[in-house]
């Protein structure tokens, strides 16, 4: 299971608020099984919808193997009544020789500004790790943000940020 798998996720949570009635409501859903790796496979997907045209959808299915391994990915979208629409989605993997990763992504837009962030992180089986993350975010004015920030175990953190004003041009941050 990988990160497209988290974005099916969350688009088969939204399709459920489709179920939903036209006034305000909920509707929660879960399975659990066995599955042909020897493991087990889990979900549950949740929707709501507000009196005043909000609502939200959550999806995650976790998926172990028998030997060791498991994935859990999710996502979850909402959509406020002022028309604000925001969407996260995630991937995190164990193995059973004791590395680990981690996927995830979010995206918001609203009357204020948007932001999109992506970012991934890895521990090896022997100890190494490394991560990052990409942010970019604009506001209502025009002025936007770009950052991206690193770490290397052993290395430390690293970051690099810019930041624009509405007629392109540097600013501070």
């Amino acid at each position: 299971m990988n990160h497209k798998l988290a974005v099916i996720v969350t688009i088969g949570a939204l399709c459920t608020t489709a179920a939903l009635p036209a006034e305000a409501g909920a509707l929660h859903g879960g399975f659990v099984g066995r599955n042909a790796s020897g493991g087990v496979t889990g979900g549950r997907v949740s929707a709501a919808r507000g009196p005043n045209g909000g609502a939200y959808a959550h999806g995650a299915v976790t998926k172990t193997d028998g030997a060791g391994n498991a994935t859990t990915s999710r996502g979850t979208a909402y959509r406020g009544p002022n028309g604000a629409t925001g969407e996260r989605s995630a991937t995190n993997t164990r193995n059973a020789d004791g590395s680990a990763s981690h996927q995830s992504q979010v995206a918001a837009s609203g009357s204020k500004g948007s932001v999109q962030s992506n970012g991934s992180y890895t521990k090896n089986a022997d100890g190494s790790a490394s991560g990052e993350r990409g942010t970019t975010a604009t506001g209502a004015n025009g002025g936007s943000y770009t950052g991206d920030t690193s770490y290397t175990k052993g290395q430390g953190v690293t970051h690099t940020g810019t930041c624009t004003n509405s007629a392109g041009v540097s600013s501070a941050c």
